[in-house]
């Protein structure tokens, strides 16, 4: 397990996340950061609860008070240490197995730690330098009510809440168990919407489906869709920080698409665009139509947060980023990803009529698939990097393929691309492919695919 990957440190609860490892991740956290209140949250999974005692334990014995926020979306935790102005930890998993936990490091800013800042942590973490204070030092902790009614609330007043309400639209909505279901139906309905629901009630097990909102895990919310009439289905992760569409005929708007359609709306000449290296030519196509920067990052929310605080601070304009698996993010409203504006600011682009189909299909001309990897120990994951880039030599010399090592091996054939780069949450090497067509997608993923597995059997 990394210590801080892409978005947070992820492991499997009680074995590779205990309690021990979250206090000491708490106690570097305290011991770097120079405030003294911190406030906690935590997802619906069965051991937030167990490591958000750990953590809330670690922060007082570095002598740092805490806020116990409960079990709130990672997007509410982030609104709330903005609008406190302290740090935050946020204990979730996000998309991951209900066996998973994790952390996610939030500023008093509301935004996720940087890269340098987490470095530090790390640092502090791994040389066990942490502060040491008296026992009537220590700090202390209490609940905090409300933390849910406040980020609802923000939601509300950020978009435009009138004109949903004209357009009656009705949402049927798949929480996944997670902690968008303490908030997301709330948004909805009080934007005047008519909600329906699916896998709704907060729950750690995750009965209804597996956390990450891909086709393969909402075929309730397709049916829903359906037998409800409904004008869109909106599904979340774990944390309540994605968004992820379907169409009004029960259908799933790829992320990439949905995520092309937001920009369009708000993209301007002059604009900058933030994305990670797996970025879809649909973005690619929205930014050149508006004459528009696209900056590329490694990919994780973390990068690209990084990368959009950089461009601001050069006087850039950056109006919309994020990725094309729901993590979209709108610099105007917060430097965070939020699944509930996510998908209000998705209904304001069904408020003058439009159908959800019609909506994404100027960006519907491309087919992606997406493989794991799976290996086990560091030689094997070394292994398939290796792989990975004999494979990329040999593409580009063969091929003539153009080669971007950002994150990973991503080769652009003109009409595909395909990428090679390992997981920052998961023991995977993840292998994306681009192209007009599902076979042709397939064959590249499958064929980058075939050789990584050919280097560890």
């Amino acid at each position: 397990m990394q210590v801080f990957g892409s978005s947070g440190t992820r492991g499997v609860a009680n074995e590779e996340l205990t309690p021990a490892f979250a206090l000491r991740v708490a106690r570097a956290v305290g011991t770097v950061r120079e405030e003294s209140r911190f406030a906690v949250g935590r997802d619906t999974r069965l051991t937030g609860r167990m490591l958000e005692n750990a953590v809330a334990s670690g922060l007082a014995a570095v002598g740092a008070d805490v806020d116990r926020l409960g079990v709130v979306p990672t997007p509410g935790v982030q609104a709330y240490a903005a609008d406190e102005g302290v740090p935050a930890v946020m204990v979730t998993a996000s998309h991951n197995p209900a066996a998973y936990n994790g952390l996610k490091l939030v500023g008093p800013d509301g935004v996720e730690l940087p890269v340098e800042a987490l470095e530090r942590i790390e640092e502090a973490l791994l040389g066990e330098a942490f502060e040491a204070v008296a026992w009537d030092r220590t700090g202390t902790d209490r609940a905090v009510d409300g933390a849910n009614r406040r980020y609802v609330e923000l939601v509300l007043e950020s978009v435009e809440r009138e004109r949903i309400a004209d357009a009656e639209l009705t949402v049927a909505l798949d929480p996944g168990h997670g902690a968008g279901a303490l908030t997301s139906p709330d948004v909805y309905r009080e934007l005047g919407c008519r909600v329906v629901t699916v896998n709704a009630q907060p729950d750690g097990h995750f009965p209804g489906r597996d956390p990450e909102p891909v086709p393969e895990n909402l075929d309730a919310l397709g049916r829903l869709v359906r037998a409800s009439d409904a004008d869109v289905g909106i599904a979340h992760d774990g944390d309540g920080d994605r968004a992820v569409f379907y169409d009004e005929r029960g259908e799933p708007i790829d992320g990439s698409a949905s995520f092309a359609a937001l920009a369009a709306a708000e993209v301007e000449a002059g604009d900058t665009v933030v994305s990670a290296v797996n970025v879809s030519q649909r973005l690619v196509d929205v930014c050149e139509a508006a004459n528009a920067e696209l900056d590329l990052t490694p990919i994780g929310s973390t990068r690209i947060m990084t990368r959009i605080g950089q461009l601001e601070a050069e006087g850039e304009r950056v109006p919309i980023a994020g990725e094309g698996n729901g993590g979209v993010i709108f610099p105007g409203y917060r430097i965070s990803r939020d699944g509930a504006y996510i998908g209000a600011r998705f209904l304001e682009l069904l408020a003058d009529g439009a159908a959800a189909s019609d909506v994404v299909a100027p960006y519907d001309d491309y087919a992606n698939v997406r493989v794991n990897v799976e290996y086990d120990g560091e030689a094997e994951r070394e292994a398939l990097l290796a792989a990975a880039e004999a494979y990329a030599d040999a593409a580009t010399a063969d091929d003539g393929a153009g080669l971007t090592t950002i994150d990973g091996h991503r080769l652009d054939y003109g009409d595909a691309w395909v990428l090679a780069r390992p997981s920052g949450t998961e023991p995977v090497v993840r292998v994306y492919a681009e192209a007009r067509t599902e076979a042709r997608a397939g064959e590249l993923a499958d064929d980058l695919a075939a050789a990584l597995r050919a280097a560890i059997e």
